[in-house]
């Protein structure tokens, strides 16, 4: 089981978020455990006030440390470090990738400090947490949603919270390229058909086809994502495939 504690002036967010669909199938079959801890209890004067005034003056209040330190304390105290990453969620911090959502995985716990007002004491992150992450180049009101996006992706790569064996795999940036198209039921609707290949029974043409369409998806709709890609022998032709369709030739 991987166990994953969120710091949240706002315990009360994640329970919808992490209560349903394959989160809530994962907690409930024992394979992740979530807990959310208030640093409202571990600020021991008469008002549990957590956040004050910036040092050299500006707009709005500031995280205090001490709460933060000991609500992260309190759950890692026993914690063997190789095994353990405390992340801090905040615009500053490193872009959270399908790559980092696989390096999260491999660790039996994960506790996430969500920032909020203007921030955090900037103790916590140089005293405190193991890494600053990021989950894009926009400010939000507090680091609980980014918290629940990586929780969500972390999740996906556990072993058995999937239904399918391969089902991360399969998915969009897991291998590098953005995922091929989906179809189900009706074959036809309003006049779109669903490719021919899909409904042939042939596994090793429907693969092709699919890595096809996975290239060009990513083509089309991030060539950034081809730069470094390693491509292989068979790629590299279905790219020369797909360059002389869009070209006409």
């Amino acid at each position: 089981m991987m166990r994953i504690d969120i710091i949240s002036l706002f315990p009360d967010m994640f329970a919808g978020p992490l209560g349903h669909s394959i989160i809530k199938r994962a907690r409930e079959a024992g394979l992740l455990s979530v807990q959310v801890t208030n640093p409202r209890d571990f600020a021991f004067d008469k008002h549990h006030i957590v956040d004050d005034y910036p040092f050299g003056g500006g707009a709005g209040m500031v995280m205090k440390p001490d709460p933060v330190f000991l609500a992260v304390e309190s759950i890692t105290a026993e914690r063997e470090p190789d095994k353990c990453r405390v992340i801090l969620m905040c615009p500053g911090g490193q872009p959270f990738t399908q790559q980092k959502a696989r390096e999260l995985a491999g660790y039996e716990q994960l506790v996430f400090i969500c920032g909020h007002y203007e921030g955090l004491d900037d103790r916590v992150r140089q005293h405190l947490a193991d890494e600053a992450v990021s989950i894009g180049d926009y400010v939000l009101t507090g680091g609980e949603l980014p918290a629940m996006v990586v929780v969500d992706a972390v999740a996906r790569m556990l072993p058995g919270v999937l239904g399918a064996s391969d089902g991360a795999e399969q998915d969009s940036f897991y291998s590098g390229l953005l995922e091929y198209p989906q179809y189900t039921r009706p074959r036809d609707f309003r006049g779109w058909s669903v490719p021919d290949v899909l409904i042939s029974g042939d596994h090793a043409k429907i693969a092709r086809w699919r890595r096809k369409q996975s290239l060009k998806n990513t083509l089309e709709r991030r060539p950034d994502l081809l730069v470094d890609f390693p491509l292989n022998a068979e790629d590299a032709v279905l790219l020369e495939e797909i360059k002389k369709e869009r070209s006409g030739g």
